[in-house]
Protein backbone atom coordinates (compact mmCIF):
# COMPACT_ATOMS: atom_id res chain seq x y z
CA UNK A 1 0.00 0.00 0.00
CA UNK A 2 1.40 3.62 -1.10
CA UNK A 3 1.32 6.02 1.94
CA UNK A 4 0.57 8.95 0.03
CA UNK A 5 1.68 10.99 3.68
CA UNK A 6 5.29 9.64 2.97
CA UNK A 7 5.47 10.77 -0.20
CA UNK A 8 3.62 14.12 0.76
CA UNK A 9 6.03 14.86 3.41
CA UNK A 10 8.97 13.79 1.10
CA UNK A 11 7.97 16.70 -1.73
CA UNK A 12 7.88 19.14 1.02
CA UNK A 13 11.53 17.83 2.50
CA UNK A 14 13.13 18.16 -1.23
CA UNK A 15 11.40 21.44 -1.97
CA UNK A 16 12.44 23.39 1.24
CA UNK A 17 15.91 21.32 1.00
CA UNK A 18 16.22 21.50 4.74
CA UNK A 19 15.00 19.00 7.43
CA UNK A 20 14.22 20.11 10.77
CA UNK A 21 13.94 18.60 14.21
CA UNK A 22 10.10 19.20 13.84
CA UNK A 23 9.99 16.99 10.28
CA UNK A 24 11.37 14.33 12.22
CA UNK A 25 9.28 14.81 14.92
CA UNK A 26 6.27 14.87 12.58
CA UNK A 27 7.97 11.80 10.73
CA UNK A 28 8.11 9.77 13.63
CA UNK A 29 4.38 10.45 15.40
CA UNK A 30 2.20 11.08 11.92
CA UNK A 31 3.80 9.99 8.87
CA UNK A 32 5.55 6.66 10.04
CA UNK A 33 4.81 5.96 13.52
CA UNK A 34 5.32 2.31 13.30
CA UNK A 35 8.46 2.62 11.11
CA UNK A 36 9.90 1.67 7.44
CA UNK A 37 7.01 -1.35 6.50
CA UNK A 38 9.20 -1.53 3.11
CA UNK A 39 11.87 -1.19 1.13
CA UNK A 40 10.57 1.53 -1.12
CA UNK A 41 10.05 3.74 2.50
CA UNK A 42 13.58 2.70 2.99
CA UNK A 43 14.98 3.61 -0.20
CA UNK A 44 13.55 7.39 -0.13
CA UNK A 45 14.62 8.11 3.29
CA UNK A 46 18.01 6.82 2.04
CA UNK A 47 17.99 8.58 -1.27
CA UNK A 48 16.43 11.95 0.99
CA UNK A 49 19.43 11.69 3.29
CA UNK A 50 21.40 11.55 0.03
CA UNK A 51 19.30 14.68 -1.53
CA UNK A 52 18.85 17.14 1.50
CA UNK A 53 22.45 19.03 2.87
CA UNK A 54 20.43 20.75 5.36
CA UNK A 55 19.20 18.28 8.13
CA UNK A 56 18.83 18.28 12.17
CA UNK A 57 20.93 16.02 13.57
CA UNK A 58 18.05 14.30 15.19
CA UNK A 59 17.23 13.06 11.20
CA UNK A 60 20.21 10.79 11.54
CA UNK A 61 19.36 9.58 14.53
CA UNK A 62 15.84 9.02 13.57
CA UNK A 63 17.41 7.32 10.13
CA UNK A 64 19.64 5.17 11.65
CA UNK A 65 17.29 3.97 14.03
CA UNK A 66 13.96 3.05 11.61
CA UNK A 67 16.79 1.40 8.99
CA UNK A 68 18.52 -0.97 11.75
CA UNK A 69 14.64 -1.69 13.18
CA UNK A 70 13.35 -2.74 9.30
CA UNK A 71 16.80 -4.46 8.33
CA UNK A 72 17.01 -6.25 11.28
CA UNK A 73 14.24 -6.99 13.07
CA UNK A 74 11.52 -6.69 10.22
CA UNK A 75 12.97 -8.27 7.65
CA UNK A 76 12.73 -12.26 8.00
CA UNK A 77 14.51 -14.26 9.06
CA UNK A 78 14.90 -11.48 12.00
CA UNK A 79 18.01 -10.89 13.04
CA UNK A 80 19.98 -12.11 9.75
CA UNK A 81 20.93 -9.60 6.75
CA UNK A 82 22.28 -12.09 4.01
CA UNK A 83 22.01 -12.68 0.47
CA UNK A 84 19.65 -10.86 -1.62
CA UNK A 85 18.82 -8.67 1.44
CA UNK A 86 22.39 -7.63 2.37
CA UNK A 87 22.83 -6.86 -1.68
CA UNK A 88 19.79 -4.44 -1.77
CA UNK A 89 20.97 -2.82 1.69
CA UNK A 90 24.45 -1.98 0.02
CA UNK A 91 23.03 -0.64 -3.66
CA UNK A 92 20.70 1.42 -1.49
CA UNK A 93 23.23 2.93 0.50
CA UNK A 94 25.76 3.20 -2.00
CA UNK A 95 23.43 4.97 -4.56
CA UNK A 96 24.32 8.35 -6.05
CA UNK A 97 28.09 8.17 -6.00
CA UNK A 98 29.06 6.38 -2.54
CA UNK A 99 27.58 6.66 0.80
CA UNK A 100 26.87 9.35 2.88
CA UNK A 101 27.96 9.40 6.35
CA UNK A 102 24.75 8.35 7.72
CA UNK A 103 24.25 5.38 5.60
CA UNK A 104 27.87 4.58 6.92
CA UNK A 105 26.44 4.85 10.09
CA UNK A 106 23.64 3.05 9.31
CA UNK A 107 25.46 0.30 8.21
CA UNK A 108 27.37 -0.26 10.93
CA UNK A 109 24.67 -0.10 13.03
CA UNK A 110 22.92 -2.75 11.52
CA UNK A 111 26.50 -5.21 11.70
CA UNK A 112 26.28 -4.33 15.30
CA UNK A 113 22.46 -4.96 15.94
CA UNK A 114 22.27 -8.27 13.51
CA UNK A 115 23.38 -11.43 14.72
CA UNK A 116 24.63 -12.40 11.07
CA UNK A 117 25.53 -9.97 8.02
CA UNK A 118 26.77 -11.08 4.23
CA UNK A 119 30.19 -10.39 3.68
CA UNK A 120 29.07 -7.81 0.69
CA UNK A 121 27.92 -5.68 3.97
CA UNK A 122 31.09 -5.45 5.94
CA UNK A 123 33.51 -5.01 2.58
CA UNK A 124 31.05 -2.28 1.47
CA UNK A 125 31.59 -0.81 4.77
CA UNK A 126 35.12 -1.23 4.70
CA UNK A 127 35.98 0.39 1.40
CA UNK A 128 33.38 2.82 2.66
CA UNK A 129 35.13 3.93 5.69
CA UNK A 130 38.66 3.76 3.46
CA UNK A 131 37.26 6.78 0.92
CA UNK A 132 36.21 8.60 4.03
CA UNK A 133 39.59 8.83 5.18
CA UNK A 134 41.19 9.47 1.40
CA UNK A 135 39.09 12.44 0.95
CA UNK A 136 40.33 13.58 4.29
CA UNK A 137 43.67 12.94 3.17
CA UNK A 138 42.71 14.88 -0.29
CA UNK A 139 43.29 12.01 -2.06
CA UNK A 140 41.10 10.60 -4.40
CA UNK A 141 37.95 8.24 -3.69
CA UNK A 142 37.99 4.72 -5.41
CA UNK A 143 35.51 3.72 -7.07
CA UNK A 144 33.06 1.63 -5.40
CA UNK A 145 33.39 -1.85 -7.81
CA UNK A 146 30.04 -2.97 -10.33
CA UNK A 147 28.29 -4.94 -7.77
CA UNK A 148 27.94 -2.13 -5.10
CA UNK A 149 26.63 0.30 -7.41
CA UNK A 150 22.95 1.43 -8.07
CA UNK A 151 21.40 -0.74 -10.31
Amino acid sequence: MTNKNFFRFVDEILDRQCITAKDVAHLQRDILPDGITCREEADVLIALDRAVKHQDASFADCLVAMLVDFVVWGERPTGIVRGEDAHWLVTSLGAGGGPTVNALRVGMEIVREAQQVDEVLLAFLLRGQGNRLRRALGEPARPMPRRFAAA
